[in-house]
């Protein structure tokens, strides 16, 4: 049948599952907002506030779902503010398609209005782009962008399309999307190997990262850890690969990681590195990092393999399928004084705060409560993120989405819409502080329109936090443009861009106030106060090793 490029767009879309698209239109792309008008009823598009928004919305989209997420803008600046929702995704390996339209053909390298190289732009930031010129490469193009995304380590990809082409025809014929491979690399020797370390462990470690999410491999995880008989630490983007509530979990390692993990990491003598990418938020050292461990090391990624710390063995496959092999070959292990040496840590050395005052673990835990640990959770970037990792208890994969990788202010709210659009029977509440909140809040306004309803919670100390922590710790309490005592009241813009909105200063008006957000069933935000100097810990300075972690206790002792 023929078809203009702007129809095969949408039927490429339908071809490959998409039920919901992100987006703002503009004059290049004009042509596919009419096709998308015709099949209303097939394809639901968001109008976002912002197209930084839409990235995020379908970044959210993608990673409550594992489904291919996708956001569309025109050429230019409409294309440039999809850069940083581009970048999150990439850092985080989140499926996108990012679909711009661009200027004529024959305008492409002129300087014409709202002309930009978004493919050149977004080159480091994405899986593989392209520049599509002629009609008859448009199908094929968009197919080959739904399976690069979601192949291998997922990511996004960029599709950008001269106007012309959209207007232009051509002859469609519909396919079925290409089954998803996930070869494997790995040798029999390498199993081998592997299993070897694992047998010969007597302080084994399992350290679980995001790609144990991206390969639905919850279940052997669980499995592995009990066959190994090991205690199991997470990343950030690991948050719920793992059950928060087993007794063999320690918590996040890393910069504010558990004290636990922390020095559990630093005493082992094999860690096994399940989907991570051994980031300096989690290494600290790499000199020193797990000086007495042997490293395995199981990625999809070969790029990752002895790039930040060298592994004594590695697997390079998708982590479900090394996984199934090697618990099939690993006979049950043991080690109970190992174990219980971890526990006596886990009881030394416990999350903690000061219950006396409303403070953010305090707004997270009665979240946890509330929500009985089935909410589906986004933050934005700084104390409150590190907060929602470290106080609600995660024990599914896909609820907890936060901008690890690129840590983006202004992630969250946008990601928030995308996941309760991607899973609507989930309570989704997005926590932010009031330095990220402010920078994407007109995305309320996408929440009214639609009335999709999130949560979203506003933790308001009037300065940026994690910032100021620093500047309190190392600076000398040289306070640098980081107060935001000013005029902006939160619950007014609010109200003013159509959600309820809620102001608590007590912890006593905590839970009400969650429970009548709930019970609202539309957009609503909850501000809560606290006190400005509220300080994230565990922690360990940048640059040293993880096992200097120190918390409060360790900063009264030496003064």
């Amino acid at each position: 049948m023929q078809l203009t490029g702007a129809e095969i767009v949408v039927e490429c879309l339908k071809e490959q599952g998409v039920d919901t698209v992100f987006g703002y239109p503009g004059g290049t792309i004009l042509n596919v907002y009419d096709a998308l008008y015709q099949h209303g009823d097939e394809i639901r598009h968001i109008l976002t506030s912002h197209e930084q928004g839409a990235a995020h919305a379908a970044d959210g989209y993608a990673r409550a779902t594992g489904r291919v997420g996708v956001c569309m803008a025109t050429s230019g600046p409409g294309a440039t503010n999809l850069v940083t929702g581009i970048a999150t995704a990439y850092m985080d390996s989140v499926p996108m398609v990012a679909i711009t339209a661009n200027v004529n053909l024959p305008l492409l390298g002129k300087d014409s209005f709202q002309e930009v190289d978004i493919a050149g732009v977004t080159m480091p930031i994405t899986k593989h782009g392209y520049i599509v010129k002629n009609v008859e490469d448009l199908a094929e193009t968009l197919r080959k962008a739904f399976y690069i995304a979601k192949s291998g380590r997922p990511g996004p990809v960029l599709v950008d399309i001269t106007k012309d082409v959209t207007a232009a025809v051509c002859e469609f014929e519909p396919k079925e999307p290409r089954p998803l491979e996930r070869p494997n690399h790995y040798t029999q020797e390498e199993i081998d190997q592997a299993l070897a370390l694992l047998k010969a462990a007597r302080k084994p470690y399992i350290y679980l990262g995001g790609g144990a999410i991206l390969s639905g491999a919850s279940e052997e995880v669980a499995r592995f850890a009990e066959l190994l008989d090991a205690p199991v630490c997470d990343t950030l983007m690991g948050k719920g690969a793992f059950n928060g509530k087993s007794s063999r979990y320690t918590g996040m390692i890393g910069m504010h990681g558990t004290k636990t993990s922390n020095l559990g990491v630093s005493e082992c003598d094999l860690l096994v590195a399940l989907g991570a990418r051994f980031s300096d938020r989690v290494i600290g050292n790499p000199k020193r990092f797990a000086e007495k461990a042997f490293i395995l090391h199981i990625d999809i990624d070969a790029a990752e393999i002895n790039k930040n710390i060298h592994a004594d063995s590695f697997l390079v496959g998708d982590l479900k399928a090394v996984l199934t092999e090697l618990n099939g070959k690993l006979e049950q292990q043991s080690h109970p004084q190992w174990m219980a040496h971890i526990r006596e840590l886990k009881e030394k050395y416990p999350l903690k705060y000061d219950t006396s005052v409303l403070s953010c673990p305090y707004v997270i835990q009665t979240i946890d409560r509330v929500t009985k640990g089935e909410a589906l959770i986004t933050t934005d970037v700084g104390q409150h993120q590190m907060w929602a990792a470290q106080y609600y208890q995660y024990t599914k994969p896909r609820t907890f989405l936060s901008s690890g990788g690129l840590g983006t202010m202004g992630y969250g709210l946008g990601a928030c819409i995308g996941a309760q659009l991607g899973q609507p029977d989930k309570i989704c509440i997005n926590i932010a502080g009031d330095g990220c909140f402010r920078m994407n809040m007109q995305e309320l306004a996408t929440a009214s329109r639609y009335n999709i309803p999130i949560i979203q919670v506003v933790i308001n100390n009037h300065v940026l936090g994690m910032v100021r922590q620093w500047q309190t710790l190392f600076y000398g309490k040289r306070y640098s443009q980081t107060v935001l005592n000013d005029k902006v009241d939160f619950c007014k813009v609010a109200e003013g861009l159509g959600c309820a909105a809620i102001r608590v200063t007590t912890k006593e008006e905590v839970e009400p106030a969650i429970r009548r957000a709930i019970d609202l069933k539309a957009p609503v935000l909850i501000e809560c106060i606290i006190p400005e100097d509220d300080k994230v810990f565990p922690m360990v300075p940048a640059g040293a090793p993880i096992s200097e972690v120190f918390d409060e206790d360790d900063l009264q002792g030496q003064s």
